[in-house]
């Protein structure tokens, strides 16, 4: 039997595994906040559990999003919810959906506001949803930029620089003192929607560029400011991981190729890539924090100084996740479901070389990255196998349903970057988070 063929049967073999592994009777639902009908992360939370046997729930937009088309789709609730909504009328909302499945659900949150407000009403949630028992304010603290990096600071993290800013006078001191270029985050997720300083990650490269938003009048300025790490020195890590009960983490580690905007958006490509130094690092930090659920950490490997330093926390599912599975084919979204209906997750070694192509980013990303000073040695030269986030032959209708939505933005965005084409390069360039919004 060649090599080949015994890797085809093991596969099968563990697939059989893995279906008697799963509790169908539990189902799960993805909880998302906000409008961001695109995302590639759900649709793949349906196939990972869908392909199981486990029902699986989705909140939606409308009717015909691509995960509400979706075979492995067992109902959908359409619900407009958004990042300014009341936490009360949220949390009534996700009762109410929990009383019409009917039975106790695994909660899969998919944004940071989503994973905040579980975690914050979990007193008001759980007789309807199962979801790891965390800390009720980490998710918060983890999510916010300035938090993050003063967490990184207790628990000895290599992280990037940063100062907190919260007016325009501070701005102003900032910008006479600094060395720029800098990266400028909005400080929380949820302000990115209510009242954002910046559309996105953005690279200040000069002192009036700050000066500028701080002159805009925001009735609540507040943006953290990071030390720039040169892409000419940095190359991009990305971990996932499910953390037990006892903050015991199931790691992943790879290596992010492209992304878009370029630098500054979710994953369009990425290599799974062990990196037991990296691993350790983001086990130990999880353990001393006391973490527990599913989370989706950005590093940046800064070259000159040898260190990966943490540049996103998110406390919830990463929109690549799927790239990453063990040799008994766990991955998070399904640790997440064995854990929370009280069985074991089977012990496996994190498949190598295994690629992510989210398709409808990588398009544009590709165009970009052409002649880019970014480079990924660690990444392997061939993929092992390659995993698309959009197209499945098991569940085809979701890719051509996400198409028609695309084609708009997508025009713009290129029209944008060939327009830029010859410029020096401004707007956002750097970190940002994976939960796909556009």
């Amino acid at each position: 039997m060649t090599g080949a063929s015994t890797f085809a049967a093991n596969l099968v073999r563990s697939q059989r595994h893995r279906s008697q592994l799963a509790d169908r009777e539990v189902p799960a639902l993805i909880v998302k906040i906000g409008h961001y009908p695109l995302h590639s992360g759900g649709l793949g939370v349906l196939r990972t559990l869908g392909r199981l046997g486990v029902p699986v729930y989705v909140i939606s937009e409308d009717a015909f999003t691509p995960a509400a088309l979706s075979r492995y789709c067992t109902g959908r609730f359409v619900w407009r919810t958004t990042s300014w909504d009341n936490p009360e009328v949220l949390v009534a909302g996700l009762q109410d959906i929990g009383r019409r499945i009917g039975r106790r659900s695994v909660a899969v949150p998919t944004d940071d506001e989503a994973a905040t407000l579980i975690a914050e009403h979990a007193h008001e949630l759980s007789e309807y949803f199962l979801f790891p028992d965390i800390r009720p304010g980490l998710p918060r603290q983890l999510a916010d930029k300035h938090e993050l990096y003063r967490l990184c600071r207790q628990h000895d993290i290599p992280a990037p620089a940063s100062v907190l800013l919260s007016s325009a006078a501070e701005a102003a001191a900032f910008a006479e003192q600094a060395t720029f270029p800098v990266v400028a985050k909005n400080a929380q997720p949820w302000v990115r929607w209510r009242a954002p300083v910046v559309k996105g990650t953005t690279v200040l490269r000069t002192p009036a560029e700050l000066l500028a938003l701080a002159r805009t009048g925001y009735e609540e300025f507040s943006l953290v400011v990071q030390e720039y790490l040169p892409l000419a020195h940095a190359e991009d890590w990305i971990v996932h991981l499910y953390s037990d009960g006892n903050s015991d983490s199931l790691l992943f580690t790879g290596v992010k190729v492209r992304s878009w905007p370029q630098h500054a958006g979710p994953t369009g490509c990425a290599y799974a890539v062990p990196n037991p130094l990296l691993a350790d690092m983001a086990g130990r930090f999880c353990k001393e924090i006391g973490f527990k659920g599913i989370a989706d950490l950005d590093f940046r490997l800064d070259r000159r100084d040898g260190q990966y330093k943490l540049v996103d926390f998110n406390p919830r599912l990463g929109n690549q996740f799927r790239l990453f599975q063990t040799t008994a084919g766990i991955d998070v979204v399904r640790a997440l479901h064995l854990d929370m209906t009280g069985r074991t997750v089977p012990v496996g070694e994190q498949v190598s070389g295994r690629k992510i192509v989210v398709e409808h980013y990588d398009l544009p990303a590709r165009l970009a990255y052409r002649n880019s000073a970014y480079s990924t040695p660690s990444a392997p030269v061939h993929a092992t196998s390659t995993e698309l986030a959009w197209a499945a032959r098991d569940d085809p209708v979701p890719f051509f349903a996400m198409w028609p939505r695309l084609a708009k933005p997508l025009a713009s965005n290129l029209g944008r970057m060939l327009r830029a084409r010859g410029r020096p390069q401004k707007g956002p360039l750097g970190h940002a988070t994976e939960d796909g919004r556009s």
